[in-house]
């Protein structure tokens, strides 16, 4: 009998990134197989959150498939947030195959992962300041190079879905918004002059 060690890995990937495909590597020379988690998969369709799990799904498996991991050794699982925090490991395990080890970097994951029994590793950070869907997102706003960050295949997602232009629309303020912020910035000025 084949004993498959499996690890499981959670992140938005909000989009995926080349630090990602790092941490992956990394974590199939120590297990056989790497569950993905597609974090928070009921998001898109804002700034922080832009892509669909299904967008993010079509990013991953392209962006390993570009750098040779074979499909045999991974399974990508998106994942909904649920608002009890204390019933989320259960739930990651109802959605997932059978898993051994968890590797994350967040600290509430690794603490319910921990408090279920789990052995968790925190998997090392490849050129965090670069290598983050938050940098990604910056640049893609201020109009700066993101396509250096991330695997050519996920430049090709990001171009099919129109990410840049959405993340470019998610970005603007409503008429509304722009009204209110101006009456109070009047408003201020007005109690300013008063003193």
């Amino acid at each position: 009998m084949v004993i498959n060690l499996r690890g499981l890995l959670i992140g938005r990937m909000q989009p995926v990134h080349k630090g990602h495909l790092q941490v992956i590597k990394g974590i199939l020379k120590e297990v056989n197989e790497v569950i993905i988690g597609i974090g928070s998969a009921q998001l898109s369709h804002t700034l922080k959150d832009p892509f669909t799990a299904g967008e993010r799904v079509m990013m991953l498996t392209k962006a390993l498939n570009e750098n040779g991991i074979h499909a045999s050794r991974y399974y990508i699982i998106p994942i909904q947030d649920v608002a009890c925090n204390s019933i989320w490991v259960a739930h990651v395990k109802m959605l997932t195959p059978p898993f051994e080890h968890i590797y994350s970097g967040n600290p509430l994951v690794q603490r319910l992962f921990l408090e279920a029994g789990y052995k968790v590793t925190e998997p090392p950070l490849f050129n965090r300041e670069f290598y983050s869907g938050t940098e990604v997102r910056r640049r893609i706003l201020g109009e700066e190079n993101w396509e250096s960050l991330v695997p050519d295949s996920v430049i090709d997602v990001i171009t099919e879905v129109q990410g840049v232009s959405r993340i470019k629309h998610l970005s603007k303020k409503e008429t509304s918004e722009l009204i209110l912020q101006n009456f109070q910035g009047d408003f201020n000025e007005c109690q300013n002059l008063k003193k």
